[in-house]
């Protein structure tokens, strides 16, 4: 089982149905939340909600409750009753019994950052998320960013952790949640860096934001001229060669690849 989606996903409360259509035709993959955007209270109607307001499946995700919890068992027993076969996983850990679906483990606690590799092990499990305020929270902390709006040391490991996690096992990474919704030149920012390092996707929390994440993903005319040029010399080359006064090798004509494969062409 794979993840294949483009890279903006967009959380959607599920206890808003009148949202699920603007946002599915908004984002490349909708995840409809049964989790922390939907109150205690709420978690009938929400449930309720899914059956009734169908999404196409193969482009919604969806946030069940943690395991162990009486809310995840009522969750999986409404699931059973759609076509939602793709499922994130709060708070995870373990990933044990969800064999029937494919899983986005959420490692967004201690426990959770430190179990990424048995987690993206399991064949089931498609892709690891990483999330930063659950993380500083599980760990007594208060706050996951600088003043000036970097992320703190235990974050920045996390993210790597997680992506590095999900590469060695073949699984995809999903970049966290960026909570400032008017602070797009940074959101910006952190998905081109996401992009390059190899995450396959940024959530969102707000519509506003996937046009920024898409844009970001999606490499500049530069990017896709010089990887094309690399790819070309590959084609006749043996060994390391030079590129415009660049050495490449073969690690270099993946990154190559990698770029065209995200801006759409066919190599």
């Amino acid at each position: 089982m794979t993840l294949d989606v483009g890279p903006a996903l967009l959380f959607c409360p599920a206890d808003r149905p009148d949202r699920y259509q603007k946002a599915a035709e908004r984002a490349d993959a909708v995840i409809l939340d049964l989790e922390d955007a939907v109150a205690p209270a709420d978690k009938v109607d929400a449930r309720r909600a899914l059956l009734e307001h169908p999404l196409d499946a193969a482009t919604t995700i969806v946030r069940v409750n943690a395991l162990g919890t009486h809310d995840h068992e009522l969750d999986l027993a409404a699931l059973e009753q759609t076509a939602y076969r793709t499922i994130m996983l709060p708070k995870a850990v373990d990933a044990t019994g969800l064999e029937g679906y494919a899983v986005i483990a959420l490692c967004e606690t201690a426990a959770g950052v430190l179990a990424s590799e048995a987690l993206a092990v399991q064949p089931h499990v498609v892709a690891l998320m990483w999330g930063a305020e659950d993380l500083v929270a599980s760990l007594g902390g208060s706050s996951s960013r600088h003043d000036d709006a970097r992320y703190r040391d235990v974050a920045v490991h996390a993210r790597a952790r997680i992506l590095l996690a999900a590469g060695a096992h073949g699984k995809a990474a999903i970049d966290a949640v960026h909570l400032d919704i008017a602070d797009l030149e940074r959101l910006a920012a952190e998905a081109r860096d996401a992009a390059a390092q190899g995450f396959a996707a940024t959530a969102c929390i707000h519509p506003s934001q996937v046009e920024t994440v898409r844009a970001a993903y999606r490499p500049s005319e530069a990017e896709v001229t010089e990887a094309r040029r690399v790819v070309a010399a590959a084609a006749g080359a043996a060994g390391v060669f030079v590129v415009d006064g660049r050495m490449v090798d073969e690690p270099v004509v993946r990154h190559a690849q990698r770029v065209l494969q995200r801006a759409g062409v066919v190599t």
